[in-house]
C-alpha cells in the first residue's frame, strides 16, 4: 500500500476511545457547547478530567462532536435547549442534576451579537432577542443550580461576558448593552452567593475567532483562537477570579477605554465601521 493510500486510510478510522472517567469525577455543564467558545470549552474540561453535561439547540453536533473525540458515553450527557425559553434550559438543568449529578461547574456561554438600528422599528425585535438569549438565558441557566450550590457550600457559576459590555461601539447597541448587564448581574450574583461557599467568575473576551465574529467588517485586534482562549478561561475558573478580560492585552485596552473621558471616546469613535445590522427577515 502506498504511503498516500495508508494515510487516506488511517484519516478514516475512528479516534481512540478515551479512558472513561469515574462516576465521582467533577462535572461541568456548559451552554452554546455546539460550537466556537463552548465546544472549546467542553474539550478543555474534559482533558482536565470532568464529565460533561453540554446543552444546546443542535444536540446531533454536540453528539458528533463528542464521538469524533473519543469521549465515551457515559461521560457525557447531551440537553437539548434553547436558553430563549427559560423553561427549556432549566429543564435542562434539572435532568443534568437527575442524570448526572450537580456540576461543581457551570458556564453560561451561549450568547449572540447581531447588529442594530435603532431606526429601524424592526430592529427592537433584535434588541428583545439579545436580551432574552445573552440575560434572560444565563439567569435561567444558572437557576437550577443555585439553590443546591448553595445547599453543598460549592460550585462555581461562570458568566460569558464580552469586552464588548465596557463601553458601548456604533451598530453594536444590543450586544454591548447586553454584555453590561451581564457583568453588572454577575457582580450582583457574586455578593448573593459568597456567604454560601459558591463562586462567581465573569470571563469577558475580546475577539475570538468563532461563527459569531467573523462577519464583522472592522479590524479585531488580538483575536484569539477558540482553543486558545479556553485553556486562558479554564485556568481563571480554576484559581476563582472575579473578573478577567482574556486575552491579557485586551485588558489593557479594557482598562483604558474605561477610564477615557466620554468626549474623547465619542472623537475615538467617529469613522469606525459599525457592526452590520441583521435587516429583515426574509419573507
Amino acid at each position: 500500500m502506498s504511503g498516500a493510500a495508508a494515510a487516506g486510510t488511517q484519516s478514516l478510522r475512528a479516534p481512540p476511545s478515551l479512558a472513561p472517567l469515574p462516576p465521582t469525577a467533577p462535572l461541568v455543564f456548559i451552554t452554546g457547547a455546539s460550537s466556537g467558545i463552548g465546544q472549546a470549552l467542553a474539550g478543555r474540561y474534559r482533558r482536565a478530567g470532568f464529565r460533561l453535561a453540554l446543552a444546546a439547540r443542535r444536540t446531533d453536533e454536540v453528539s458528533a462532536w463528542a464521538r469524533s473525540q473519543g469521549i465515551p458515553a457515559d461521560d457525557v450527557g447531551v440537553y437539548a435547549a434553547d436558553v430563549t425559553r427559560p423553561e427549556d434550559i432549566m429543564a435542562a438543568g434539572a435532568r443534568c442534576i437527575a442524570t448526572q449529578g450537580l456540576p461543581d461547574v457551570v458556564v453560561a456561554n451561549a450568547g449572540i451579537s447581531v447588529g442594530m438600528d435603532t431606526a429601524f422599528a424592526e430592529d427592537i425585535a433584535v434588541m428583545a432577542r439579545t436580551f432574552a438569549t445573552n440575560n434572560t438565558g444565563m439567569a435561567a441557566t444558572f437557576q437550577p443550580f443555585v439553590a443546591p450550590m448553595a445547599r453543598r457550600g460549592s460550585g462555581t457559576l461562570v458568566g460569558i461576558g464580552s469586552v464588548a459590555g465596557i463601553r458601548g461601539l456604533p451598530g453594536h447597541g444590543a450586544y454591548c448593552a447586553s454584555k453590561a448587564a451581564v457583568i453588572a448581574y454577575c457582580e450582583s450574583l457574586r455578593g448573593e452567593l459568597r456567604p454560601a461557599g459558591v463562586r462567581v467568575v465573569t470571563l469577558c473576551p475580546g475577539y475570538i475567532d468563532t461563527p459569531l465574529t467573523r462577519e464583522n467588517r472592522y479590524g479585531m485586534p488580538f483575536l484569539m483562537q477558540p482553543e486558545d482562549f479556553a485553556d486562558q478561561a479554564y485556568r481563571a475558573i480554576d484559581r476563582g477570579v472575579r473578573f478577567r478580560v482574556i486575552p491579557w492585552p485586551m485588558g489593557v485596552v479594557a482598562g483604558v477605554l474605561r477610564l477615557l473621558p466620554r468626549a474623547l471616546f465619542d472623537r475615538l469613535l467617529v469613522g469606525r465601521a459599525r457592526k452590520h445590522r441583521q435587516g429583515p427577515p426574509a419573507g
